[in-house]
């Protein structure tokens, strides 16, 4: 059976594709840093993706599994309504890039054994709004944080080639979840079920890829 773990799992778009996942027949690990959902067909560990320690202990806790893929998704969204001339405090920016681009790194760095052992494939959720061709400005942590780790995946790519490992990067869509707010252009369901064909669809002929969640080639 092939096996998947998703970061931030416990909620939003993390959560859905967990859940498709599942029902696609994927043995599912999910990762969450708080008390997780009632989702049997889940296996659920605590993750602090900011923390090697925390890293550490789950991939110990791994020990021996393979991992066909995984799926870095934990993020954050800080800087909404904050105002160019007296917002954006260093402690968003710090959060911001903690979890959007340190998190990612650690992960795929403790897990870097696990994906060896089955030449498995890394989805990075970036965003559009991580373009640097598309900037209408606003949201200045965010989309730095975006940015950082779609170059990220990018130098990722090159790196695990040679370990037979794809890389992809994704923007998710405009997603209806708590970060995308009700007024998103697409639900959630919809939004996984793309993501999980474009993982299928990952290998070394695309890695290092950018893409939509329905497959369409994104600008850098």
């Amino acid at each position: 059976m092939r096996n998947l773990l998703v970061t931030g799992a416990g909620r939003g778009i993390g959560l859905h594709l967990a859940r498709e996942a599942a029902a696609q027949g994927w043995q599912v690990i999910g990762t969450t840093r708080g008390a997780p959902p009632e989702e049997p067909a889940i296996r659920w560990e605590r993750l602090d993706v900011t923390e090697p320690a925390s890293q550490t202990a789950l991939a110990r806790r791994l020990q021996d599994v393979a991992l066909d893929a995984v799926i870095c998704n934990a993020g954050v969204l800080l800087d909404q309504g904050q105002s160019l001339e007296d917002g954006y405090p260093p402690a968003i920016w710090d959060e911001s890039f903690a979890v959007n681009v340190t998190g990612t790194f650690l992960t795929v760095q403790a897990l870097l054994p696990h994906l060896r052992a089955a030449r498995g494939r890394v989805m990075i959720l970036s965003s559009q709004m991580g373009s640097t061709t598309r900037a209408p400005g606003g949201s200045y942590a965010y989309r730095a944080s975006k940015a950082a780790v779609l170059n990220l995946g990018r130098n990722l790519a090159t790196d695990l080639r040679g370990d037979g490992v794809a890389v992809g990067i994704y923007h998710p869509g405009w997603v209806q979840t708590d970060m995308g707010g009700a007024d998103a252009e697409i639900p959630a369901t919809e939004a996984a079920l793309g993501l999980m064909q474009r993982l299928q669809a990952l290998s070394l002929a695309t890695t290092g890829c950018f893409e939509t969640w329905d497959g369409r080639p994104h600008a850098f």
